[in-house]
């Protein structure tokens, strides 16, 4: 004989998977150390440095 199953129940650890998935997904999406952060900053703030340097001057 099968088990006897409980629908919501079912749909609830459906949910919660699907849930833990997409947790996990934007763990590794978003999930960047302070230091990662910072080194991504300084890189982006010498790049426009960098390119604010060459730019002329209008007259």
């Amino acid at each position: 004989m099968a088990d006897i199953l409980s629908l919501s129940k079912a749909r609830k650890a459906r949910a919660k998977a699907e849930k833990e998935q997409q947790a996990q997904e934007n763990r590794i999406r978003y999930g960047r150390t302070k230091a990662e952060r910072a080194a991504e900053a300084a890189k982006a703030e010498q790049a426009e440095r960098l390119i604010d340097a060459h730019k002329r001057d209008e007259p």
